[in-house]
């Protein structure tokens, strides 16, 4: 019998290459997003065979959308092996403007409460059966906060600490926890970002690489690891260097822009 994984967000961008690399793997699959339709094209196009992939519609910041997704995935197809909290929106806010706290709002109740919603309907099984990865999808935005980021970067560094949160409360059982740190991928988020970001990786490099790190149950990993460096000497700058070195640097679009 293969092993299962259960992923979030899997419509485009990074998801949807985590769901082709595991199932290259030889995982089936449980993939979960608002815009099934887009997801029912992709299996079409990658030939995915169905009887090893089931779609499942919800919207993760609505708890009781993705609780639903969870519980249905497991009536269906057992109790998954890995389950990836990768759905997340990253836009960018002004707290002069009303219209960005909703914004605020969307962004940590998709970011960080469904993150919790995706991994709660496995946590009891897998505790049982001893075993089990829940992958948490960060960002190196979550090591320090930048102009327009209002949203994002809390919300990631919220999620970094959640996840080891949750790994110190899961130690003893054989369920892992995994935080994953992309850096700048091609996505049709970062397409919209009006700023240089290095290290640009493709989806499916990133997929690759962070398939690796899920399987081998690493607890935290920076993908590419370039950008890790880098998200370390930030942390270490004082804020006086820190806001000197990015006065100027253009802000992330707001949904207006």
């Amino acid at each position: 019998m293969s092993r299962l994984a259960f992923i979030t967000g899997a419509s485009s961008g990074i998801g949807q290459a985590l769901a082709w690399r595991f199932y290259q793997a030889g995982y089936s699959l449980a993939l979960v997003a608002r815009r099934t339709g887009e997801i029912e094209a992709w299996m079409l196009s990658r030939q995915i065979d169905p009887r090893r992939c089931h779609i499942y519609s919800a919207d993760v910041s609505i708890v009781a959308n993705i609780v639903a997704a969870g519980q249905a995935s497991i009536a269906q197809q057992g109790v998954a092996d890995v389950v990836i909290a990768c759905a997340g929106i990253s836009i960018g806010v002004d707290t002069a403007e009303r219209v960005d706290l909703d914004v605020m709002a969307r962004t940590f109740a998709t970011n960080n409460v469904g993150t919790a919603a995706s991994f709660h309907p496995f946590l009891a099984a897998m505790r049982q059966r001893g075993s089990g990865i829940l992958v948490g999808i960060g960002s190196v935005n979550g090591i320090r906060g930048f102009a327009g980021h209002g949203a994002n970067c809390p919300s990631k560094a919220a999620l970094i600490s959640y996840c080891e949160c949750l790994r110190g409360e899961l130690r003893g059982s054989g369920v892992k926890v995994v935080t994953i740190c992309p850096g700048y991928i091609d996505t049709p988020l970062t397409q919209k970002n009006t700023y240089s970001m290095p290290f640009l990786m493709s989806p499916d490099d990133f997929a690759d690489k962070a398939f690796k790190a899920i399987d081998a149950g690493v607890s935290y990993r920076v993908i590419p690891w370039q950008m890790g460096v880098v998200a370390k000497v930030l942390r270490l700058l004082p804020n006086w260097l820190f806001d000197m070195a990015f006065a100027g640097r253009p802000r992330k679009p707001r949904s207006q822009d």
